[in-house]
């Protein structure tokens, strides 16, 4: 009969086993693992340049030359058959490149401007990863010389102007330069957000055909980006509009199915149960849903400065918010 019972408990004498140097304070760290969810590799993708667009450059610039050999052709024959028909065809093509020149400035007007917001972000992301009181000063400083001419940011950036020097934390400058000069901007960009909403909500409900919803809302949705961009001093032409939303929809696919969450879900699934009652109307809200989100991206990619010290947005305030304003409850 064995001694030990089958329940008894198994010591292990360990007494004479070699005791480990390593301890976990000394232990290395694990490697970094390398992000390859779908949504890391489509919001990569959507960053790249792609070379179709060599392509398409190269196509407009021939295209451009041999339309431009064209009409100077065509303006020197009709010159020598008909010096004053010829002379009136050569001013107006004279006028017309001086329009597009024009038109070419205020693009790359509207480009530079785009591009100082990006580099504004850039140097407050760049403030907030780094603890160096000089980097927050200095993104203060580009603050202030970017919005000195709007009188929404005037009061606050003066608030800011005279506590900087009593602040000795990098991160609680630039906190404080966020509470004090966003505020306005952020409530001028969600009213806008908010109009759209209601105008697409009501667009839905009321126009019976799809495809004229579809267009609607593409429409406003295009207004919103381009009006939000320029609370915040982006001022988007026909080019950078389009780059604009680029950026608007690349930040959609990277950050939307983690930023969503349970605050779109909620507004969809209310639309959901209204369309019990209504079925244009719940589609409305889903609609307005949509466009509300669309709206806190381009929020996202058109502010100066990341939300920090103030609380970002929700798709479900917005769309409370455009509903009250929409029946006046």
């Amino acid at each position: 009969m064995s001694k030990n019972k089958p329940n008894a408990p198994v010591m292990i004498d360990l007494s004479g086993a070699p005791k480990s140097k390593t301890t976990p304070a000394a232990a290395p760290p694990p490697p970094d693992l390398p992000q390859k969810t779908a949504v890391h590799k489509m919001a990569k993708s959507a960053g790249k340049r792609r070379s179709g667009g060599w392509f398409l450059t190269i196509l407009f610039t021939l295209f451009t030359m041999i339309l431009g050999l064209w009409a100077w052709d065509y303006a020197t024959a009709l010159l020598a058959r008909n010096p004053t028909l010829g002379s009136i065809v050569s001013f107006l093509m004279g006028l017309l490149l001086a329009l597009m020149a024009l038109f070419a400035l205020r693009e790359l007007a509207a480009l530079s401007r785009l591009r100082r917001v990006d580099r504004l972000r850039q140097e407050f992301l760049a403030a907030r990863k780094t603890t160096d009181l000089g980097a927050a000063h200095q993104a203060f400083a580009s603050v202030s010389r970017f919005y000195h001419t709007h009188a929404e940011t005037e009061w606050g950036l003066a608030r800011v102007n005279e506590r900087k020097d009593e602040v000795v934390d990098s991160s609680a400058l630039l906190d404080m330069t966020e509470v004090e000069v966003m505020p306005a901007l952020d409530r001028a960009a969600l009213a806008e957000v908010e109009s759209a909403a209601r105008v697409v909500a009501t667009a839905t409900a009321i126009v019976p055909m799809a495809l004229l919803d579809v267009f609607s809302a593409l429409v406003v949705n295009l207004r919103m980006i381009r009006r939000i961009s320029e609370v915040y001093g982006g001022r988007a032409g026909a080019l950078g509009s389009w780059r604009l939303t680029r950026s608007v929809l690349a930040h959609l696919v990277a950050t939307g199915a983690l930023a969503v969450g349970d605050d779109l879900i909620g507004s969809i699934a209310g639309g959901g149960l209204l369309s019990k009652i209504s079925r244009r109307f719940g589609e409305g809200v889903i609609n307005g849903a949509l466009t509300a989100r669309i709206g806190l991206a381009a929020i996202d990619v058109c502010r100066p400065m990341p939300f920090v010290a103030l609380p970002r947005p929700k798709v479900s305030g917005v769309i409370k918010n455009a509903m009250t304003g929409l029946f006046g409850s």
